[in-house]
């Protein structure tokens, strides 16, 4: 994928011009098609999605040469819905496109401040321009007075920077400037009580792509934090979010939009304007690298989401606009591997601060939590809230102590006492809380092997999360004493999983296994990067061509979490909770597990791959107590 905002270097789109084209033909066809009762939309989408913009241009003088008619209010009068507006969209210029959306963004009551970011942040220089005279000879009026006129505060002031147009244009570094500008954003935010918006507004919205790229790196090393992290600290609402995205388009425009489209489709309903927008804008400039860099990071093809997402003509529309896919190819394109290359030596040298939910609580005292706790459960009833405030607000090492107080004043056994007095989910996850991680963990492995069947997707998620320490603990604490120890450090050449792909599936499995259980987190994102670096290929694909079952599970949940252990569990909540009923077991070792690891760094991984907060998301599928966890600062 190009890490670049002003386009990509050579050909990348999945729409070209139409050889042997000829306009008078093709409008004769559009017409033919759709005289008479009904229309032939298959032979609609199929013309216009096989045509260049351009070519749909003279397509619309020529009907009108011919017919005398509109072509775009003959095809708005035919078709209907969403196939209706995609084949009107995809029938005007794109600064003319560009120009309708930002209008109907801001006109009648509220604003789509999505649209805003999306369009201003991602177009160069001359797309602006083009938009800026699009939209003041299709509405008369001055694209910067109606934005301006329907927003506010430092969000708007960006705005206006953008659309000016004036960024550097591309290949342009100032290297003078690269260590004094990563310093001024440093000093404006990072470094002070508060933050100076301005510098950020002028920064980001005036360098060209390649310099702000270098600034991003010096600043990775003065703050030792990327910069993205930087503005979701100090900045906020929609000025943070428009911050955010002109970032990610200055790293990667197909990267950006293809979480964007993720986004459109995942979860209840399809945000339509938003996936006919991308896909309407981006055919002819970058779909290909879009399509590589969705695969990359959402496990599946990009066709085969909107395949799953649309319907009727209008998913044959977009599909044909896709172009293909990539689930098939089964290749890398080399762009998208030296991004995801680009991405891991970042991860690899960001100092991720983990931050938990649960903290020690201050003017502790054990013997008082034991009493309350006791009273709580004493007599007919229990008092649930008690027992969560208390429970849910203490460290484990506190809960510990806790437990032994209640035996010591009381001589009770406090784990019975809980086990007696709470029932289903929320006496798991109580217990589970009043365990010490090393138990919890054993509890959960002998959980997932104990009856019929066995939980491999739990047995994974432990033993491919865990530190060697951990992992030593949970066999210490596991009662018939199997040995799990899987991860040790070794520092053998980063070489030898590319030289196992060569070896026929078995040997390559025992090669894979030999390296993936054995090696650190910091040596294998070292394998990664040289594995995309000599073969061009991500180990992800690697694993789930070749590879099936368990063994395939467990190696992908390695790589997963080598790669972004936060984002693992991200996904891993999000697949415990979403469709028909919640994994309550899941969801429980994970809340427990991480709440004094990182689950702020979980939750803020959710939110960003899933728009939505955690607790929003489990709000009606679990109980009170899961969101005291959630409760970070």
């Amino acid at each position: 994928c190009q890490p670049s905002a002003q386009g990509t270097a050579g050909f990348r789109g999945t729409v070209t011009d139409a050889p042997d084209f000829d306009a008078s033909a093709d409008a004769e066809t559009l017409y033919n098609a759709m005289k008479g009762i009904g229309s032939d939309k298959e032979a609609i989408l199929d013309l216009v999605t096989g045509r260049s913009n351009a070519q749909r241009q003279e397509i619309v003088q020529a009907y009108k040469s011919s017919y005398g008619k509109n072509l775009i209010d003959d095809l708005k009068y035919e078709l209907t819905g969403k196939f209706e507006r995609l084949i009107v969209s995809l029938m005007r210029p794109q600064a003319y496109h560009d120009a309708k959306e930002i209008h109907d963004a801001i006109k009648g009551a509220g604003t789509d401040e999505k649209c805003l970011i999306e369009v201003l942040a991602s177009r160069n220089n001359q797309q602006i321009h083009n938009l800026v005279e699009a939209y003041k000879d299709a509405y008369g009026s001055d694209i910067e007075e109606d934005v301006t006129g329907d927003t506010s505060g430092h969000f708007k002031k960006m705005l206006v920077v953008l659309l000016q147009g004036t960024r550097d244009e591309p290949g342009v570094v100032h290297a003078d400037l690269v260590e004094e500008d990563a310093q001024a954003l440093f000093a404006a935010g990072e470094e002070q009580w508060g933050t100076e918006e301005s510098i950020f507004i002028m920064l980001l919205g005036n360098r060209g792509v390649n310099h702000l790229q270098m600034v991003f790196d010096k600043y990775q090393e003065i703050a030792e934090k990327p910069i993205e992290d930087s503005i979701k600290s100090e900045l906020s609402g929609d000025f943070e979010r428009l911050m955010l995205a002109v970032v990610q388009c200055i790293r990667s425009v197909p990267m950006y939009f293809a979480k964007r489209l993720y986004k459109s489709m995942k979860g209840l309903g399809t945000q339509d304007n938003t996936l006919i927008r991308i896909m309407i804008c981006r055919s002819e400039i970058d779909m290909l690298d879009i399509r590589e860099c969705f695969r990359m990071s959402y496990e599946k093809s990009l066709y085969n989401m909107i395949k799953e997402d649309t319907s009727g003509d209008y998913k044959r529309t977009l599909l044909a606009l896709c172009g293909g896919d990539d689930d098939l190819a089964g290749e890398f394109f080399p762009e998208a591997a030296q991004l995801a290359y680009k991405m891991w030596e970042t991860s690899a040298t960001t100092k991720v601060q983990l931050r938990p939910t649960i903290r020690p609580a201050s003017d502790f005292d054990p013997a008082d939590d034991a009493q309350n706790l006791r009273k709580a459960m004493k007599g007919f009833g229990t008092d649930e809230d008690v027992i969560i405030n208390i429970v849910a607000n203490r460290s484990n090492e506190q809960r510990q102590e806790i437990r032994q107080a209640f035996k010591s004043i009381l001589g009770r056994d406090l784990m019975k006492d809980l086990k007696s007095e709470l029932s289903k989910n929320l006496e798991r996850l109580i217990i589970g809380l009043m365990l010490t991680p090393a138990e919890f963990d054993a509890k959960m492995m002998r959980k997932a092997m104990e009856g019929a069947g066995t939980d491999e997707h739990a047995l994974i998620e432990i033993l491919v999360t865990r530190s060697n320490g951990e992992i030593q603990a949970m066999n210490a604490a596991y009662r018939a004493g199997e040995a799990y120890s899987v991860l040790h450090h070794h520092n053998n050449s980063p070489l030898e999983l590319a030289d196992a792909c060569n070896e026929d599936s078995d040997d390559m499995e025992i090669k894979f296994m030999s390296i993936l259980c054995t090696r650190s987190f910091p040596h294998l994102r070292r394998v990664f990067q040289e594995f995309v670096r000599c073969s061009n290929k991500d180990i992800e694909q690697i694993i789930k061509k070749e590879m099936s079952g368990d063994v395939k599970q467990a190696m992908y949940g390695i790589v997963r979490s080598v790669k972004n252990q936060s984002n693992y569990f991200a996904e891993r909540l999000y697949k415990a909770m979403k469709g028909m009923g919640t994994d309550d077991r899941a969801l429980i070792r994970i809340m427990v597990s991480r709440s004094e690891v990182d689950l702020f760094n979980i939750r803020k991984e959710f939110k960003e791959t899933h728009d939505c907060s955690l607790h929003e998301f489990i709000q009606v599928e679990t109980m009170v107590v899961s969101f005291h966890i959630l409760h970070g600062d």
